[in-house]
């Protein structure tokens, strides 16, 4: 169970077990949704509408933008800016789920509040999304800007992405976006925790009996609805930072379409409503929830997973100690 629970085996899980599964449950995500994440900035960040019907438009659907991607620049291009990406979820899932588990037993402890609380997980997992955000904000603009390029490259690897983006840029570029991106992150992780507590308990009341394998698919499922609620009421915000995150990297987007400047978080919003209107708020939406519903899905599962991994090990060494 994701959370403090003190009638659950995930009690006796220290924290870096728990940084470990954290870990762990990111990489095996990434890897997955890496082409779903790919196509999604592509979307966010194209000023043409996505329609079939606009010639202009470089991207217009989903297999459309696989087939184009590929026929283009390869399968590899799917997984552009995958080893910032990768680092980024790897040490994003570390910090979130520690922080969390870390809050929820706090909460339980220190205050009245029962920890599996829907408002107590909205408030955890929004604080522990943020504090992982802030520490991953340099990761996550290197991943945007290798997905966001196309051929020939400006960065040829990652070393040389930082050392030009520091050179030319300053410190603050990797920082871009992280207004928009704190805005969203606490609410969009806050519900993500708090519907997939929620989705869990539903499913535990109307079947309480059932075998792990069961088990293990109720995680995914739950976790997947609740992806899905959280990124469509968010959305928007994370289209702002993707587009607020290429700033100053215009020259590698000539090839997709037309490129804007923006002056900050509200001239990004104001531009985009003015000039491709409200639904502009939500290009890439399809393959964004595509994604939320995979990536949230495999995160919750595959943590619980590998906490239930970890547990299993330490009870059985713990056995063959005494055993011994």
């Amino acid at each position: 169970m994701v959370g403090y629970d003190p009638n659950s085996e995930a009690k006796s899980i220290s924290a870096t077990e728990v940084a470990l599964a954290g870990s762990a449950s990111g990489f095996v995500t990434r890897a997955v949704i890496s082409p779903l994440d790919v196509i999604k900035i592509r979307f966010q960040l194209q000023i043409e509408q996505i329609s079939s019907k606009n010639p202009l438009a470089k991207y217009h659907g989903i297999l459309q933008s696989m087939h184009r991607i590929f026929h283009e620049e390869g399968l590899t291009a799917f997984w552009k800016g995958h080893v910032p990406a990768q680092l980024l979820s790897i040490s994003y899932g570390a910090v979130q789920f520690v922080t969390f588990e870390f809050l929820t037993e706090l909460v339980h402890k220190a205050t009245p509040y029962n920890s599996r609380n829907f408002i107590v997980h909205f408030v955890c997992g929004g604080l522990a999304a943020s504090t992982a955000t802030m520490t991953v904000q340099p990761l996550d603009t290197l991943r945007t800007r290798f997905a966001a390029q196309g051929e020939p490259k400006v960065y040829q690897n990652l070393r040389h992405a930082v050392v030009t983006m520091y050179q030319t840029e300053g410190l603050l570029t990797f920082y871009r976006g992280l207004t928009p991106t704190i805005i969203a992150i606490f609410p969009y992780a806050g519900l993500q925790f708090s519907f997939y507590n929620l989705l869990q308990q539903v499913c535990e009341w109307l079947r309480p009996s059932e075998g792990k394998n069961a088990g293990n698919f109720k995680n995914l499922i739950c976790g997947s609805c609740a992806g899905v609620i959280s990124k469509t009421l968010t959305y928007p915000f994370d289209l702002f930072k993707k587009r607020l995150q290429v700033g100053g990297f215009e020259q590698a987007r000539a090839t997709f379409g037309q490129v804007r400047t923006y002056k900050g978080f509200l001239d990004c919003a104001g531009q985009i409503l003015q000039e491709e209107g409200a639904v502009g708020l939500f290009k890439g939406l399809s393959p964004s929830l595509l994604k939320a519903a995979v990536s949230t899905g495999f995160i919750f599962f595959s943590y619980e997973f590998f906490c239930k991994l970890l547990y299993a090990l330490k009870d059985t060494g713990s056995a063959k100690g005494q055993a011994g």
